[in-house]
């Protein structure tokens, strides 16, 4: 049973996005970023309370700006997908999710040490440029 249900169109968006985001860190990265969105579809929680899609995710705004930066910013992101990348999103969608990015619910690239939290969220680990953090204990139920 899948985490989050899904179409072929939501494998190769997903997957743009994964690459987009993380092609640098390899696949162990890009399924890191596609955890995060997984988690996101799935937590009915903080910000993500009007999320249950992945296109919702994805395209998701706050604070007046898309959620990924690769949206607005990442000709990565405007490519096709390709097969590699839709086996990892695949992967994501049914299965896999792995500490650091186990609950994470957020991911960012400070270019420095990872701070101890990022908006109150606690930092679960980083894997080679991004810091993850998932929600306080307790906030958010849904995504455990």
């Amino acid at each position: 049973m899948p985490r989050v249900k899904y179409s072929s169109s939501d494998v190769a968006l997903m997957a743009r996005m994964m690459r987009a985001e993380a092609v640098g860190e390899g696949k162990q990265g890009m399924l890191y970023v596609g955890s995060v969105i997984v988690n996101r579809a799935v937590a009915d929680c903080l910000d993500f309370t009007d999320v249950r899609t992945i296109r919702d995710v994805i395209f998701q705004v706050q604070g007046g700006n898309y959620s990924f930066e690769a949206v607005q910013k990442g000709s990565l992101f405007y490519k096709g997908a390709r097969s590699v990348e839709k086996r990892l999103a695949r992967k994501n969608l049914n299965y896999w999710r792995q500490h650091p990015a186990k609950y994470a619910l957020w991911y960012f690239n400070p270019y420095a040490p990872c701070p101890s939290t990022w908006y109150g969220q606690p930092l679960t680990g980083r894997y080679k440029n991004h810091c993850y953090y998932e929600p306080e204990a307790g906030s958010c139920p849904s995504v455990y």
